[in-house]
């Protein structure tokens, strides 16, 4: 579904909810004076050519105009020049860069992550945001990194290899992973009181991760990396995240969330 909409959209779409920047009002304004104006001119040499009653012609180029506009030349128009549409204004960017979301297993001894540090000054890199999860052999740290342009997701995993790193996940992400997990947090538990049924959109949102609707992908060979959350109304939610698997943190703040869906149900009858 992605890379269809970014082949449908040229890459432009916003990351988060899918749509499309707003075109500037004068590229708009250029686009439908380019669709506009041809058919007016020629409806316009038409009539004039055919000299029907005054009346007639009003009624016949008011109506046939504002139909052809709306329904076929403007529409076509926008799509024929979305890409130019709404491409987004260039602005200096201010010294960020690109932006990368990265996660990578490490030792859980001291100066593993100074290695790393080290590796990304190497590149130019600055470390923007941190995530720490404790698991079973290590930590599994999530950063968000700033680098220049010129870097690439091959040139990350190289480097964090180099520094004791393993298991790396590296994907692009915009400013909106900035946002503190406390915050977002907060967001979503408020997103969950104000209506339970939100939760398993809530933590999938949270984890980054999928909510499994197929029930035979939990007995597949998926099953490994399957989060599974109580639920008020199906018994459980269960969650996936490719290539990924769940920290011991991210499985307690999915359940936290559950309880508090849980607890808004309870409350909700009452309060009525």
């Amino acid at each position: 579904m992605d890379s269809l909409r970014t082949t449908l959209t040229g890459g432009t779409a916003c990351d988060v909810c899918g749509r499309l920047p707003h075109p500037r009002r004068l590229r708009l304004t250029l686009a439908k004076l380019v669709a506009i104006a041809p058919v007016e001119l020629a409806l316009h040499a038409v009539v004039l050519a055919t000299h029907p009653p005054y009346l007639v012609s009003v009624a016949v180029l008011a109506s046939v105009t504002t139909a052809l506009v709306i329904w076929v030349v403007e529409p076509s128009t926008m799509r024929l020049l979305r890409s130019w549409l709404h491409a987004p204004k260039v602005r200096p960017r201010q010294g960020i860069g690109t932006l990368w979301r990265i996660r990578v297993t490490l030792n859980d001894r001291a100066g593993s992550l100074e290695n790393i540090t080290r590796r990304l000054a190497e590149l130019d890199a600055n470390i923007l945001g941190l995530h720490v999860h404790p698991i079973d052999d290590g930590v599994r740290d999530e950063l968000v990194v700033s680098t220049p342009d010129t870097i690439t997701a091959t040139d990350l995993e190289t480097a964090f290899a180099k520094g004791g790193g393993r298991s790396t996940h590296v994907w692009p992400t915009t400013a909106l992973a900035l946002v503190d997990g406390q915050t977002k947090a907060l967001s979503l538990s408020a997103r969950v009181v104000a209506d339970p049924a939100e939760l398993p959109h809530a933590v999938a949102e949270l984890l980054g991760a999928q909510l499994v609707t197929d029930r035979a992908t939990l007995a597949g060979q998926l099953a490994g990396d399957i989060l599974k959350v109580p639920s008020p109304w199906t018994g459980l939610f269960a969650f996936h995240r490719p290539g990924e698997p769940f920290t011991p943190a991210e499985s307690a703040r999915a359940h936290r969330l559950a309880e508090l869906a849980e607890a808004a149900l309870t409350i909700a009858p009452a309060g009525r």
